[in-house]
């Protein structure tokens, strides 16, 4: 029952709904009362033989009209009642996803994907059931239940009601029970759901690479235990769920056999009439329904209740980013970062220390060093994807974390190094940061990044749909494009997280001719592994462990001793060895 004060909130903002279908359900229930009671008149007028023909049909006329006034009130308030939960289903997803929009990734390392899947759909379904089912069975149950027992006590025998609500109580304390085992039973079942939508969704994103290496059958028996625990963990709900129709059959049963021995003994000794008796167990038998209904309603609401609770744990989970108040204005400006240490959420190791630097605008900065030194991290925090917690990061002399974040974004063009594309056509996803871009403006971003004749390749140019997560194009086509749709947005800061990796040589150097064109009064960061990237950089930093081992631009650092001149001298010997023709095997004579 907590559900409906919890959502009490929704219930005050569409009362006007909720109001009438209540007011149309009291209703229905009055009329539903009137049937029982004419038979009773039928039966005593038919075997006292007082009841003329033409008033038994009139009798039967008005039993007949109720049954289609009580169906046409039905329809009325189906439309009221559900209208306003499907309402609130709207509501919450469109509430949770702006809340997932929010985030950082922070949040998406203790969160998994197929959780909040399944919190945004299967958990959402079952609040709105309770918001709509829930609402209409607990005040059906009791009006009807109500308005039963107040007509039978007054109108027949209190004596006999009570004698017949004797099973009553015994099954309120036993279903209140079974709600309690529900709401646990169904949390649990709920979250074992979660694990089942997470191993779906990753068998099926990662399906090239389980076919690759050959794990159908491992990945398939992994999937089989998960199914197998949720089957078991739903079973458990299963068995509660299914102890309360019989439980309520049960005391009903009771209910009727005190009923009718009871009323037999008072018809033979007078105090009842044969009709008023039939009237009895007709009216006991509309205490089927809401006993059955307020079952029906503890099972359901727990369950909502349950779902309700995992949804809101995520939507009140604030943003470990907070935006800021202070607006930027139109000029560009410098970027000054100062960070101390920077550790990760429940790391102890900093994964960054002592990092200085200025970048003046229109200038271009390179990033490079081993693999995993930090590069990514820094750009991360360039990108307010966390927040620096000991030093600052400041643009227009503005510290980062008191700017609006949709200021500084908008400053931002990013291609990072694992590009992701929408299941839409090329030419939808170029123009993904500006939509209205006309087709001649696309087209010139793809040829910047050199993609523009791939493109023409395809089977519908740029009308292509690439599949999901553009299962259907290469890593350095992906790539291209992800360049061409940062490219799109002319943004005053191009950031470039080791966005050539998966294009050859020759491709780069095209793509950064083209960059420098674009680029020339444009301030851009790059980071790459492929040194060849950096050699226009006003300043490169060479990270290693986190901290900057070496800087200065590419002529200072390939003449110095350290990680940059061996790596640089190495990607030379590379390269003059792939341009080596490959030597002929001699022709056997």
């Amino acid at each position: 029952m907590r559900l409906f004060a919890q959502l009490a909130w929704y219930f005050r903002r569409e009362w006007r709904r909720y109001l009438g279908a209540v007011a149309l359900l009291i209703i229905i229930a009055i009329l539903q009362l009137l049937p029982p009671k004419l038979v009773g008149i039928i039966i005593d007028g038919v075997t006292s033989k007082t009841l003329p023909a033409n008033k038994l049909f009139g009798w039967l006329g008005l039993i007949l009209g109720t049954a289609i006034l009580v169906y046409l009130l039905r329809y009325v308030w189906r439309v009221l009642l559900f209208g306003a939960s499907y309402q609130l289903a709207v509501e919450l997803r469109q509430n949770f996803y702006r809340q997932l929009s929010r985030q950082h990734p922070a949040f998406y390392l203790r969160h998994r994907t197929g959780d909040l899947i399944a919190r945004a759909t299967n958990d959402v379904d079952r609040v709105v059931f309770a918001a709509g089912e829930g609402v209409l069975t607990l005040v059906d149950s009791l009006v009807m239940g109500l308005a039963v027992l107040i007509v039978m006590a007054t109108q027949i025998s209190w004596e006999l009601t009570l004698l017949s609500l004797v099973p009553m109580p015994i099954m309120a304390v036993v279903i209140k029970r079974y709600g309690d085992q529900l709401h646990q039973r169904f949390k649990v079942a709920q979250a074992a759901f979660s694990s089942l939508n997470d191993q779906a969704q990753e068998s099926l994103t990662s399906i090239r690479m389980i076919k690759a290496f050959g794990l159908e059958n491992h990945q398939s028996s992994q999937f089989a235990d998960v199914a197998q625990d949720t089957g078991v963990k739903n079973m458990r709900v299963a068995r509660v769920d299914a102890r309360f129709d019989p439980t309520i059959y049960v005391s009903i049963g009771m209910a009727n056999m005190l009923a009718i021995g009871g009323g037999s003994w008072m018809v033979v000794n007078g105090h009842l009439t044969l009709g008023q008796l039939t009237s009895f167990v007709m009216y006991l038998g509309l205490m089927i329904w809401p006993m059955l209904a307020l079952a029906w309603m503890f099972n359901i609401v727990e369950r909502g209740s349950a779902a309700y609770s995992r949804i809101r744990s995520l939507l009140r989970e604030a943003p470990c980013v907070v935006d800021g108040t202070q607006p930027l204005s139109a000029d560009p400006g410098s970027l000054d970062v100062d960070i101390d240490n920077f550790y990760y959420p429940k790391t102890h190791s900093p994964a960054l220390q002592d990092i200085q630097f200025r970048l003046a605008p229109g200038k271009m900065l390179g990033l490079c060093g081993p693999t995993g030194a930090g590069k990514s991290t820094l750009l991360s925090l360039i990108q307010r994807q966390f927040d620096v917690t000991e030093g600052s990061i400041r643009y227009q002399n503005k510290t980062l974390s008191d700017v609006l974040l949709d200021d500084w974004r908008s400053k931002m063009a990013i291609v990072s190094q694992t590009p992701f594309l929408f299941s839409d056509t090329v030419a939808q996803n170029i123009a993904l940061g500006r939509p209205n871009a006309t087709q001649a403006e696309i087209e010139q971003a793809a040829k910047m990044a050199c993609v523009h004749d791939d493109i023409l390749r395809l089977p519908q140019g740029y009308e292509t749909e690439v599949g999901e997560r553009g299962v259907m194009l290469s890593g350095g086509q992906k790539q291209r494009i992800s360049i061409a749709r940062a490219l799109l947005l002319d943004a005053e800061i191009l950031i470039l997280d080791d966005a050539l990796s998966a294009v050859d040589g020759r491709t780069e150097h095209q793509i950064l001719q083209n960059l420098r064109q674009w680029g020339s009064n444009k301030t851009v960061i790059i980071s790459a592994h492929r040194l060849s990237a950096l050699f226009d950089a006003a300043e490169i930093l060479v990270f290693h462990k986190g901290a900057i081992a070496q800087r200065g631009n590419h002529e200072t650092l390939s003449t110095h001793a350290g990680w940059y001149r061996d790596m640089h001298r190495y990607q030379q010997l590379e390269a003059a060895l792939d341009e080596v023709p490959a030597q002929q095997e001699p022709v056997k004579p």
